[in-house]
């Protein structure tokens, strides 16, 4: 995915503010081995990019003064209550450092399990990115879960999952192996259970 970018020679907090009010972005690009350079974005363009989930975890081809330079989106700000993105920051990647960022999880197959059309269980989604590391050819745009074979009282560990060639999952705060998705009977379950047999032996 392309984005067009130009170098900003003005910084600042004015110059941001007249750079918003004429419908661009500020932002800044880092890493690898160049210096950090403050760049601008059209602010409808890249409004409309941020809505694809691609653009948060694909390596992005980032245009300025006419070198195309591989990078990642790295930090978004927003405005807390008005449609507007307040500043970028992109990262450059080196082909042959591993990167490490968070890839959305896509879950599939839950409808045709026997948890939910047999059991009725609810599934709970616990994560729905995994943060992941790998070179930056390996990089998947996302990871699915299958969750077609699933049964009532399944928890889906991140250790479960068939990663793409390269890739490996990263433990997040402490746990060595992160829940991602958990299988519970429906609300209310056992309750209704106990008034059916109640009902039964009444009945008799």
């Amino acid at each position: 995915m392309k984005v067009v970018a130009f170098e900003r020679a003005l910084q600042g907090t004015g110059a941001s503010r007249r750079l918003r009010n004429a419908g661009k972005t500020p932002g800044i690009v880092y890493g690898g081995n160049a210096d950090p350079v403050a760049i601008e974005l059209d602010h409808n363009a890249l409004w409309h990019a941020l809505k694809k989930e691609a653009f948060h975890s694909s390596v992005l081809d980032l245009e300025v003064a006419g070198k195309v330079t591989p990078v990642l989106l790295r930090d978004v700000q927003y405005h807390p209550y008005k449609q507007l993105v307040l500043h970028v920051d992109f990262q450059r990647i080196v082909a042959g450092e591993k990167l490490t960022l968070k890839v959305p999880l896509h879950f599939v197959g839950a409808d045709e399990s026997d948890a939910v059309k047999l059991d009725r269980c609810v599934v709970n989604h616990v994560q729905n990115e995994l943060e992941i590391t790998c070179l930056p050819k390996d990089l998947p745009e996302s990871i699915t879960v299958d969750l077609s074979k699933a049964v009532k009282g399944d928890v889906v560990l991140a250790s479960q999952l068939t990663l793409p060639e390269g890739v490996e999952f990263v433990a997040q705060g402490g746990e060595a192996d992160p829940v991602l998705v958990t299988i519970v009977g429906p609300a209310g379950g056992a309750a209704a259970a106990a008034s059916e047999g109640e009902g039964e032996a009444a009945a008799e």
